[in-house]
Formats: C-alpha cells, sequence, structure tokens
C-alpha cells in the first residue's frame, strides 16, 4: 500500500454473512476502503439490497455456510469475478435461547452448524484458495511474510463468558476462538493469518429481542462500563484492521470488542428467559 492508497485497493474480500448487520458494515468498510467484495448470504431481500447500494464492486451470492458446496461457490465466485482472494471475514451466525435440560437436539444442531461449522467450512475453502494463489505481490522474504491473505472469524463475548439459556451459542462461539487459533497455527507458513473479533452486545437485526425489551435491555447496559451498547460498525472497523497489513504481524489472537463487559460479568438472564420448562426442574 502506498501513501494515500486504501489499505484494501486491489484487493479482493469474501464476506459470508454479509448482508446484514455486523456482515453487511464490514461489507460497506471494505468498500469504502476500495475493494472488491463477494458477499454471501441466505437473506435474498439483503443480498438484492448490497447488490443496489455498491453496483459492480460486489457481488452477491445465496449462501447457507452450513454447505460445504456453498461455502466452496463463495470462494469460487472471487476467483471468477475478481482473480482471487485476499480477506475472508466468517460472521454468520444466529441462535435461539434454550436452557440445557429443555434445548432440542435439533435447535443444538442449528446453532452450532451455523456457528461452528460454518466457520470451519469458510476457512477451510478460504485457506484452500490463498494457498493456491500464493502471496498478493512479488514482495517480502516468502511465504512467512504475511502476504498470503487474512481471515477474520466472528466469535463472541459468549466464548469467554456464559449466559443462562445459551449453551449451544456459548459452546459454538468458544469453539470459533479454538478453531481460530488452530488455522493461525496451520496457515502461518502460507503466510496466512487467522484472527477471531469477540463482540459484546451489538445491536442489529439478531439482537432485535433485546433492544426492543427495556427491561432486558438495562441488564445489559449495567454490566457494559462504557454503558452503551456496539453499532456494527463499531465492530467492522477492528475486523478491517486485523485483516489488513496494519496487522501483519497479529495471527492467532481475540480481540474482544465489547466496550469492556468482560471484566464485569454477564447479566442474569433468567427474568427474560422464563421458567425451565423440564418439570424434573420444578418449573
Amino acid at each position: 500500500m502506498t501513501a494515500g492508497q486504501p489499505r484494501f485497493a486491489a484487493k479482493t474480500a469474501l464476506v459470508a454473512g454479509g448482508a446484514s448487520g455486523i456482515g453487511l458494515a464490514i461489507t460497506r468498510r471494505l468498500v469504502a476502503e476500495g475493494a472488491r467484495v463477494v458477499v454471501g448470504d441466505v437473506n435474498q431481500d439483503g443480498l438484492a439490497a448490497v447488490r443496489g447500494e455498491f453496483g459492480a464492486s460486489v457481488v452477491g451470492l445465496t449462501c447457507d455456510v452450513t454447505r460445504e458446496a456453498d461455502a466452496e461457490a463463495l470462494v469460487a465466485a472471487a476467483v471468477e469475478h475478481f482473480g482471487r482472494l485476499d480477506a475472508a471475514f466468517n460472521v454468520a451466525g444466529a441462535s435461539g435461547p434454550g436452557y440445557i435440560v429443555d434445548l432440542a437436539e435439533d435447535e443444538w444442531d442449528f446453532t452450532v452448524d451455523l456457528c461452528l461449522k460454518g466457520v470451519f467450512l469458510g476457512m477451510k475453502h478460504q485457506a484452500r484458495q490463498m494457498m493456491r494463489q500464493g502471496p498478493t505481490d512479488g514482495r517480502g522474504d516468502g511465504p512467512r511474510d504475511g502476504r498470503g491473505g487474512a481471515i477474520v472469524n466472528i466469535a463472541s463475548l459468549n466464548a469467554h463468558v456464559p449466559m443462562h439459556a445459551g449453551s449451544a451459542y456459548v459452546s459454538a462461539k468458544a469453539g470459533v476462538e479454538a478453531l481460530t487459533k488452530n488455522g493461525a497455527l496451520e496457515f502461518a507458513e502460507y503466510g496466512i493469518r487467522v484472527n477471531a473479533i469477540l463482540p459484546g452486545l451489538v445491536q442489529t437485526p439478531l439482537t432485535r429481542r433485546h433492544f426492543d425489551n427495556p427491561d432486558a435491555l438495562a441488564a445489559f447496559v449495567q454490566r457494559i462500563p462504557l454503558g452503551r451498547p456496539a453499532q456494527p460498525e463499531e465492530i467492522a472497523a477492528p475486523c478491517l484492521f486485523l485483516a489488513s497489513d496494519d496487522a501483519s504481524y497479529v495471527s492467532g489472537a481475540s480481540l474482544l470488542v465489547d466496550g469492556a463487559w468482560a471484566v464485569s460479568g454477564y447479566p442474569d438472564m433468567r427474568p427474560f428467559r422464563g421458567p425451565v420448562r423440564w418439570n424434573g426442574g420444578g418449573g
């Protein structure tokens, strides 16, 4: 990157889950910084809006990250349209609350597959492409110069802090953090860096239920030393930092972006989740 040149000029990025929330904020920031972007999402309306907003700078593709063929196709689209893949962001995630004794197997599978398996499948094919293509230019001292590519995974504060009725999500996000570190170890020799962002409460469509409940929101804010939730743009900025050359010697890191929430603990969510349904628990 030369002086005055955007950090992602002439680079191609992929955002899995890039049509809303944190993923959309990442997409917007990438385009603003010169990138060409492939966005994968199951949200058809969101994909249409992304195509309309960004035009030729963005390719939108229907993608279920839990399907390996879709994860592979997303990478292939980056190569087909833009010639290579330099940065990838694995953002897609969701969960439904449920106490361990109440949680159905298919509810567990939905959350763990989306939040953890989806990241695994994405990393697998993103890294394969980055290994195939090698560094972005001829500079540097070889594959360990950090120019092979960068992968950023969205984990969660809940990778460190458990919550009532959140066992599947907590487990999946802890897995994302560990998977990130394993990827950093395995891909380093190819110049591929892998890092994780651990957001706290962010105002997105997926967290709307917390913002629609004043008592629940107050319980969250009481635990956040900075006194407010984050906006998606505040997560996108550190994501782009970790994917940029500014972070060329950062790999295997977990960056908490939580307004210092991790130092205060998680609120008791039982008043907002209801009683245990299983009658052996007395609920």
